[in-house]
């Protein structure tokens, strides 16, 4: 048994789900194949689960200030671990339940079953072959957990697990501290579970700015013990605890170990021979990231299975982007949009535009707001963290942030806005501040690239009546 179909998508989460959407309106002689569970892995084990986590841990965590606000009984505040994660997971359950209220619509054209290359065009999916003239991978990703830890079996978790255990464990190390592990750790560590975590490099939650990164250390450290620049080895206790040893000599025995390592490829057993590539790396050095199209072939790549940006809105721009090529030609570029990335911790880390690591630092200037003197985040008890612009030494055009501040989330917004328009320090300076908001940090580092560009001759930071 075979078809003959336009469009091919392999995968159904946000980049497949989003491919879809774009082909159809072209096409209606498309197919997608999923295999595995459905919901997407933002909506079942990524951003939606881990917020809600965040936000119940900081909102107990708040409790902290009770005394001090004049709040009496603070301290008879108890949390109950599994209602907790019973939480978690109704309100995830909420978010996939959307994503499959999209999916069900599908109807026939959505395959359940495993798709593998038997020909270049041609897919084997539970016994019919499938002939497309174009194909869309897009197949996700899985996270990494090294070989020698699959023997201590489930305390041994990644995200995939976490948020389906029933209570929260006594302890925990989290091995990899990128943003997930930064998030995670601090949320447990905030209710009631105690953390270690280790990072084998000297930076944290992707930042490069090593003035931002010592700020971020010191303000995790605050809920957890944070062990950089060294790595892990375990091993099991004659009580069925494991063994967390570094290189430098720290040890710590724990319930469970959160490996946040990072994610692969879901590329296994797909049959890609047949395309005679190099994937040693993946599809990250072969894809066109502005078309998507692997080479020129009939195939297309979008979302964590190429490695290129595992972020949201980023996987979603790439399925769109390659289902819109797949029924196109010639194929169209499309330029992405300005890097955001944030990790929700608090305070949350935000890296915009171009990184610290991405710079020159002679090309560059740099202005800086500590908020720890920030009145707005001093009303909220929220005053930590450190913000950093930089900025074009020539022009003054502002090129990109790292930061560690409360509500992050929005000045890395207002500041991607900025960057996509190529707009200068003082462009943004003539936009008003209103006081008293957290923005105002902002405008208080704005003003010190200001001060380095013009020297002692500043004028008001307003447009002149001819301008």
């Amino acid at each position: 048994m075979s078809r003959q179909v336009d469009v091919a998508i392999i995968g159904a989460g946000t980049a497949g789900l989003n491919a879809f959407g774009q082909v159809k309106q072209v096409t209606s002689n498309v197919v997608l194949i999923n295999d595995g569970p459905y919901g997407t892995t933002c909506a079942r084990v990524g951003c939606m689960p881990s917020k809600v986590l965040i936000e119940v841990a900081k909102t107990f965590s708040r409790r902290e200030h009770f005394f001090d606000f004049g709040i009496k009984g603070s301290e008879n505040l108890t949390l109950d671990r599994k209602q907790v994660m019973q939480y978690m997971r109704g309100q995830r359950d909420w978010f996939v339940a959307r994503v499959m209220d999209g999916v069900n619509q599908i109807g026939e054209k959505n395959i359940k079953g495993r798709a593998r290359f038997v020909e270049p065009q041609v897919l084997e999916v539970n016994g019919e072959r499938i002939q497309a003239e174009k194909i869309i991978i897009a197949t996700g990703s899985r996270p990494i957990v090294p070989p020698e830890w699959h023997q201590f079996g489930d305390k041994v978790i990644t995200t995939d697990d976490f948020f389906e255990l029933d209570e929260l464990p006594d302890s925990i190390a989290v091995i990899g501290l990128g943003a997930i592990g930064c998030e995670l750790g601090q949320a447990l560590a905030r209710l009631g579970v105690k953390v270690v975590g280790v990072e084998m490099l000297s930076n944290v939650a992707g930042l490069s700015d090593p003035k931002v990164n010592k700020v971020a250390i010191e303000e995790l450290a605050k809920s957890f013990d944070v062990w950089v620049e060294t790595a892990a080895q375990l091993s099991e206790t004659a009580d069925g605890k494991i063994k967390v040893e570094t290189n430098d000599e720290r040890s710590i025995t724990v319930d469970k170990v959160l490996a946040s390592l990072g994610r692969r490829p879901n590329i296994d057993n797909m049959g890609l021979e047949v395309f005679n590539l190099d994937l040693s790396n993946g599809f990250k050095d072969l894809v066109n990231p502005h078309t998507m199209q692997l080479g020129d072939l009939p195939l297309f790549i979008a979302g964590d299975v190429g490695s290129l940006k595992p972020i949201l809105h980023e996987v979603a721009d790439e399925g769109t982007i390659a289902g819109y090529n797949a029924v196109q030609n010639p194929v169209q570029g499309f330029k992405r949009r300005v890097p955001l990335r944030i990790a929700f911790t608090d305070p949350q880390v935000v890296i915009v535009g171009a990184s610290f690591a991405e710079l020159a630092e002679q090309d560059i200037i740099t202005g800086e707001r500590s908020f720890v003197v920030q009145g707005r985040t001093k009303v909220m008890a929220r005053n930590h963290g450190l913000l950093r612009v930089y900025a074009d030494r020539q022009s003054g055009r502002l090129l990109g942030s790292e930061m560690m501040i409360p509500d992050g989330e929005y000045i890395g917004h207002f500041l991607a806005m900025a960057i996509e328009n190529e707009m200068t320090v003082r462009d943004v300076m003539v936009t008003p501040f209103y006081h008293p908001t957290v923005l105002e940090g902002l405008d208080n580092a704005l003003n010190a690239i200001a001060a380095q560009l013009e020297g002692g001759n500043q004028g008001p930071a307003l447009k002149t009546m001819n301008q």
